[in-house]
């Protein structure tokens, strides 16, 4: 007499046979080269300082350069694009850490970070070379923008309702507004007027003059 086993498996009366090890659905591939990303960033920055603008680059002129082949771009990069937005993240300051002392000592490190961005694209060709090409591409600047500034505007806003939240800040002034008072002055002597200067202190003195206003407010006498 057999018996048949789960999943298929006959064996004798008494008797168990293990059923055999199941076959792997999905193989692995190899983990991904960290060398080889850096070496194709690093050719692309090359050739954007040496003249040669996006509209010139190619998946292939690039595997030729960094001495890789194409496919290999193709399993890090689904395309040109794709490429061209971790070059120009590769050029972004890490995210600095936030001391979380007060709302002040924060905003003042992260108004900071946009200094440093300001004074580097002023100092670096490649820097301007790559931001004018990015914007030049929509669809491009804007998955940049959804990934990389939004994840920074994002950021003050926490740190905002936070000074809300301990008494730092007023809390009846709307996040997005209070945001741009901050951090608009940076970015539009940073950005828009490269002529100015951008000394030590300044991310201080903006954020001190704009708490100056957005401190809450004393209460009044009793009527």
């Amino acid at each position: 007499m057999t018996e048949r086993a789960p999943g298929g498996t006959t064996t004798a009366a008494g008797g168990a046979v293990p059923a055999p090890a199941a076959e792997p659905t999905e193989r692995r591939g190899r983990p991904r080269n960290a060398a080889v990303d850096t070496t194709v960033v690093e050719t692309v920055l090359r050739l954007l300082e040496e003249g040669v603008t996006m509209g010139e680059l190619s998946m292939e002129r690039i595997a030729r350069e960094a001495g890789v082949g194409k496919a290999t771009l193709y399993r890090r990069w689904a395309g040109k694009e794709e490429l061209m937005l971790d070059v120009l993240r590769s050029l972004d300051d890490a995210d600095p850490e936030l001391p979380g002392t007060s709302a002040r000592d924060d905003l003042v490190v992260l108004l900071e970070l946009l200094r440093r961005r300001g004074l580097a694209k002023r100092s670096s060709a490649v820097l301007r070379t790559v931001i004018s090409q990015v914007q030049a591409h929509p669809r491009l600047w804007k998955e940049y923008h959804q990934t990389v500034i939004l994840a920074r505007r994002a950021t003050v806003h926490a740190v905002l309702r936070r000074g809300m939240t301990t008494g730092e800040l007023r809390d009846d002034l709307d996040i997005q507004l209070l945001s741009d008072l901050f951090v608009s002055p940076m970015l539009s002597r940073a950005m828009l007027h490269e002529w100015e200067e951008l000394p030590e202190g300044l991310a201080e003195q903006i954020v001190d003059a704009v708490m100056e206003g957005a401190r809450p407010r004393p209460e009044g006498p009793a009527r």
